[in-house]
């Protein structure tokens, strides 16, 4: 694997711990999106509903078919708001790793930033996003081999109990996004 397919692979678990949430829903499939930079909505607290322990449904996009497993997460919330750190686990696959949430509270944007156990090592640049409307959207600019690509994760179907985090690419600037990764959580 190659430098670029390495850092394509790590923003694709990025986007996994901060939420993409799986099984069955469809996300922005050939759907017109605007590529444009986060709302400036971003405030303490906005995290505040993934705090907790879940049960993780995952669906991900593996060489054109769809792997599902299970996965679980603890969820904590500190500094009054202002990060929210999670741990992920999918036993079934020996696998963890944790995102860190960060509010810039100046610029009301939040970083989101990923490491797994194999490495240690966070992974840089976040991507940075906010809620609008009770959906939290987070593009970034990356790169497929030497494709562009945009990749959109996205906090939606909010409720007490439940939410999904789902991953979708654009290869073409933003004008379509398919879905990569669906996680569909449920709180314990």
């Amino acid at each position: 694997m190659n430098s670029e397919s390495s850092d394509f692979a790590r923003r694709t678990v990025l986007q996994m711990a901060a939420g993409l949430a799986a099984a069955g829903g469809v996300g922005l499939n050939a759907v017109r999106a605007d590529a444009a930079k986060p709302k400036p909505t971003g405030k303490p607290g906005d995290f505040e509903f993934l705090t907790g322990k879940w049960k993780i449904a995952n669906r991900m996009l593996k060489n054109g078919a769809w792997d599902e497993f299970e996965g679980e997460s603890t969820v904590f919330s500190i500094l009054r708001g202002i990060v929210s750190v999670e741990e992920l686990r999918i036993p079934a696959r020996n696998f963890s790793g944790m995102g860190l949430r960060l509010l810039d509270i100046e610029k009301k944007l939040w970083a989101d930033y990923w490491v797994n156990s194999e490495g240690g090592v966070l992974t840089p640049p976040p991507a940075l996003g906010s809620f609008e409307g009770g959906v939290g959207t987070w593009d970034s600019d990356d790169k497929d081999g030497e494709q562009p690509i945009i990749v959109r994760g996205v906090w939606d179907q909010i409720t007490p109990n439940s939410c999904r985090w789902y991953q979708a690419i654009s290869r073409d600037d933003g004008k379509t996004f398919a879905d990569q990764w669906v996680m569909h959580w449920t709180r314990l």
